[in-house]
């Protein structure tokens, strides 16, 4: 059975199951969004893909975009990168403060909102325009000259995001922010409002899959340690504390976002996105991690 196959028959009867999910609605704007909407699309190191269903309409890949801000700001910095925040998993929810007084403000990874807080601070500082410069990164990345913010969805998250303004609050109080909290957190909140659909999702993430290299041209976007070490990070903490069971049910590094967006990889074969926005208890879309527990079982293709 070839992966299409794999992918029409999992599909089919991942769809089938009843959703037990629900839609985020603390971000007023994800709550409009067709809680029916699912999509699925593979791409493989030479840019060929498949996909079905819903995978070419586009949704916000929330906290997805974290990979992409972690890899510049590590592009950047390199292993310094580490001093500001930490690489283990948090066993608490993705925008906890329980840790932040006891590790010094310093995140225990950079997927959690906190980490992510730091990541984005580190590129404020950085750049001089975060902004506008992230957002030619992932388009060069995507290979989508036309990709930009959806201001609905960040101004909907700016209006309701007290929580994370509490973190990143608390983490400047410790130290560990070194801009103004306000600049920071708006370039976190927009850049959290990426808008791609499956297709696209999937082969942004090709990089990751080889070496760290970009599958059209072979230019370095990072280094092949860097890739792998952000592989290992979404292996251990990206999907929040339901880490260890994404880990152990699909075997594959990936990263969730509370849009209903999951995106996965094996390293030197092909990257996977899944759309369905129903969210399970820990934030992680329902069917999306129904489908890759089965795409991975029935097919092989995991690392283990």
């Amino acid at each position: 059975m070839n992966y299409k196959d794999i992918i029409e028959k999992v599909f089919h009867d991942t769809k089938g199951l009843t959703n037990k999910g629900k839609i985020a609605t603390y971000i007023p704007e994800l709550a409009n969004v067709n809680p029916t909407m699912f999509g699925v699309h593979m791409t493989n190191l030479t840019g060929e893909g498949y996909g079905m269903g819903n995978n070419l309409v586009k949704f916000s890949i929330q906290s997805i975009a974290k990979v992409f801000s972690l890899t510049l700001a590590y592009r950047i910095l390199g292993e310094e990168i580490w001093k500001r925040v930490d690489v283990e998993p948090s066993g608490t929810k993705f925008d906890s403060l329980l840790l932040l007084e006891i590790n010094n403000g310093i995140p225990r990874n950079p997927f959690i909102n906190s980490g992510a807080i730091v990541i984005c601070d580190i590129l404020v500082s950085h750049l001089g325009n975060a902004r506008k410069e992230f957002l030619a990164f992932v388009r060069d990345l995507s290979n989508l000259p036309n990709l930009s913010y959806s201001d609905k969805i960040a101004d909907s998250e700016k209006a309701n995001g007290y929580r994370n303004v509490a973190l990143c609050n608390f983490i400047k109080s410790l130290g560990n922010i070194k801009n103004d909290p306000t600049e920071v957190l708006d370039f976190y909140f927009d850049m959290c409002s990426l808008e791609m659909n499956c297709e696209q999702l999937s082969y942004a993430f090709t990089y990751l899959a080889n070496g760290g290299l970009k599958i059209s041209d072979s230019s370095e976007v990072i280094t092949k340690p860097q890739s792998k070490r952000i592989n290992a990070l979404m292996l251990t903490c990206g999907f929040y504390d339901e880490s260890g069971e994404f880990a152990f049910k699909v075997g594959l590094p990936g990263k969730s976002g509370v849009g209903g967006g999951i995106v996965a990889l094996y390293p030197h074969s092909y990257t996977i996105a899944v759309w369905s926005p129903p969210l399970n208890p820990n934030g992680n879309s329902f069917l999306g991690m129904k489908f890759l527990e089965e795409f991975t079982t029935h097919s092989d293709f995991t690392i283990f």
